[in-house]
């Protein structure tokens, strides 16, 4: 049985760690960085992954609220109008926004019921997915996968990678469920094989496969992961 305290403090931990390395990310990137479609600058960055966080903050509120939340479409990320959206954010603003959204989930997480985090038949909505685990795709893996890319696709390559390894020693250190840690090695696995690393990767491929075997097909498909499938 999931012990709800641990569990709770995990998540809060997880959504701390991401939240603060988005504000390191903006505090060292160049402060007219423009990016592309192709290519996210920082700023485009964590405003995604803030809007993300903050759908995940409405459907806490529509829980507490006895109501169901809204649907929200998949983003396209090669968009150019999508981009320039993000992009538009002011640099200040982004960070402003990023700090605000992290403290409204968390206390969102706060005041969720047990029950409701870990049941996924009290909310069909759901489809099945335990809600504790939605909230830490939205609030940590989401954004320190982005994060991780980000270095990558700017030839920070020992940063993405210590990034996410980071990523996965603190979801361990928090003693987060095999889940959480999971959704962390694969986005070590990804992070190393893009840097070359196809040993590493194999490995912390594996080590995805046995903390969270759901996330065996989305490896299958994986376009990051594709030089591991042509060395198979």
């Amino acid at each position: 049985m999931i012990d709800i305290a641990q569990l709770k403090g995990a998540i809060v931990g997880l959504i701390g760690f991401a939240a603060t390395e988005e504000q390191i990310l903006l505090a060292t990137c160049q402060a007219r960085e423009t990016g592309s479609p192709q290519m996210w600058a920082a700023r485009p960055v964590v405003a995604h992954n803030t809007e993300f966080k903050s759908q995940q903050v409405h459907r806490l509120q529509a829980i507490r609220a006895n109501q169901i939340p809204d649907d929200f479409a998949e983003v396209d990320h090669s968009d150019p109008t999508v981009y320039r959206r993000y992009a538009a954010l002011e640099l200040s603003r982004a960070g402003a926004d990023s700090t605000r959204v992290a403290g409204e989930l968390i206390a969102g997480l706060a005041a969720c019921a047990d029950e409701d985090l870990v049941d996924s038949s009290r909310h069909p909505w759901l489809r099945g997915r335990q809600l504790w685990l939605q909230i830490v795709v939205r609030g940590f893996w989401h954004p320190a996968g982005h994060m991780a890319d980000y270095y990558l696709a700017h030839g920070q390559l020992a940063r993405g990678v210590a990034l996410a390894a980071q990523a996965l020693a603190t979801a361990r250190y928090l003693g987060a469920p095999n889940e959480a840690a999971g959704m962390a090695a694969y986005n070590l696995a990804c992070a190393q094989a893009q840097a070359g690393m196809l040993d590493d990767a194999a490995a912390a491929v594996r080590q995805t496969v046995a903390l969270h075997p759901g996330l065996r097909d989305k490896i299958d498909t994986e376009p990051d992961l594709a030089a591991l499938r042509l060395r198979r």
